[in-house]
């Protein structure tokens, strides 16, 4: 049986990703979208890390990490190339295949720490941990750097490139070994937050972008990854949703997440910069409908053809 609950909080994740892609409310109250774009729909990357090295943990051998491996990069191949035609970063293309285009990022991400998990896999979790923060510390402070502007010229447009920070090693490795690490040593029977300190954490989440607008005065126009409050709120939203008692046989919730997920940037693209009026005129009613049909379209499309999501 799956957990309801993490498949609910996968859907509810997948659409904080929409809304932070869609810059929800900048222009009609930009203080309140800062926190909820750069703050709290910054949860969503770092949860979904945390479900998949949970389950990465079962990944004990080099037949499953074979498995494991074609089934994510077979995913990451597809959809670079229904994308392909939206690569207007036309000298970054390298880039792009290497270190995935917009949200693809997640998923060549995830390959790649995984391998480095899967070597690391009988280490000490101490290791784990000192190496998690290490590489998340890193990223942290690549990426303040370059949103604070830091440096001048060339090097603060290399600070600020995604793929400098916002990698498989600084991004993905610390929230897939903490995922691991929470299945290896049972830490989701041993430990039960209660509601309150979800709320308390994510509350966590919101002063700390609240701070990167009002007293460091970041751009709102850049993107913040990496908050420290993440490395609390994170697990406990986990480990409260997966300690809920409600099961399901089906994974309809969490195939319609991954649908979401992959399709809605091209959704985006087509809709949001449509130059037919009639279009421009009911563009949410468009895009949520569309959003919608097309996910659930997916789901049936993907038990014939498999490998979609």
């Amino acid at each position: 049986m799956r957990s309801l609950s993490i498949d609910i909080l996968k859907i509810v994740l997948a659409i904080f990703v929409v809304f932070l892609h869609m810059h929800v409310l900048r222009e009609t109250y930009p203080s309140l979208s800062y926190v909820l774009v750069n703050g709290l729909f910054r949860i969503a990357v770092p949860v979904f890390l945390i479900i998949s090295g949970y389950y990465f943990f079962y990944v004990d051998g080099f037949k499953r990490l074979k498995k494991w491996s074609l089934r994510i990069l077979l995913l990451y191949i597809i959809w670079s190339v229904v994308y392909f035609q939206l690569w207007k970063e036309k000298d970054n293309y390298t880039l792009n295949v290497l270190f995935g285009y917009h949200h693809l990022w997640y998923l060549i991400g995830t390959f790649f720490s995984g391998l480095i998990l899967f070597a690391l896999r009988k280490s000490s979790a101490k290791v784990l941990i000192i190496l998690g923060l290490l590489f998340f510390c890193c990223g942290y402070a690549i990426q303040l750097l370059g949103n604070i502007h830091y440096y001048k010229g060339s090097f603060d447009k290399t600070l600020n490139l995604y793929p400098t920070y916002r990698n498989f090693l600084f991004v993905c490795f610390p929230f897939l070994a903490m995922g691991f690490l929470i299945k290896k040593l049972q830490i989701d029977i041993r430990r039960k937050p209660s509601l309150f300190m979800v709320i308390f954490s994510m509350a966590l989440v919101i002063f700390e972008s609240f701070l990167n607008y009002r007293v460091l005065h970041l751009n709102q126009k850049e993107s913040i990854d990496l908050l420290f409050s993440l490395l609390l709120a994170c697990p406990v939203l986990f480990l409260y949703c997966k300690n809920l008692p409600a099961k399901t046989d089906s994974k309809i919730l969490a195939s319609i997440s991954t649908a979401i997920y992959l399709i809605h940037p091209l959704l985006m693209e087509f809709i949001y910069k449509s130059p037919y009026p009639i279009i421009q005129q009911y563009q949410n009613i468009l895009f949520t409908s569309s959003l919608l049909i097309s996910s659930v379209l997916l789901v049936l499309i993907n038990r014939k053809l498999k490998y979609l999501l």
